[in-house]
């Protein structure tokens, strides 16, 4: 049986409306499945060698293997930060029908 190959990727944003806007662009170019917009998070972390701290919207996108580096030039072009957070986790099991939606939702148009 050939395994389904489905990535969770993840990336922070500064706000609702930047989480909610980037959410709809992936999902409508269908570069993502579905994104989870999160809970606002404290996030504290080393930048031009300084400790800073931010809240932040986490999304959590599903996509497919084969929409990944589309994905990540989508995200960079319309990102507020400078080097924003784009980690792309394998998917090493699910629902099988559940990953193979994901990699249908992904599929270019036709």
């Amino acid at each position: 049986m050939r395994r389904v190959t489905a990535l969770l990727v993840l990336t922070n944003l500064p706000d609702q409306s930047a989480a909610r806007s980037l959410a709809e662009r992936l999902v409508e170019a269908r570069l993502a499945a579905c994104v989870n917009i999160l809970a606002p998070c404290r996030s504290v972390y080393r930048w031009h060698g300084q400790v800073e701290t931010a809240d932040e919207v986490p999304l959590l996108i599903k996509t497919s293997a084969a929409r990944l580096v589309e994905l990540t030039a989508a995200i960079r072009a319309s990102h507020p930060y400078e080097l924003p957070e784009v980690i792309a986790l394998d998917i090493a099991a699910g629902l099988p029908e559940y990953l193979a939606w994901v990699v249908g939702e992904t599929a270019p148009s036709a």
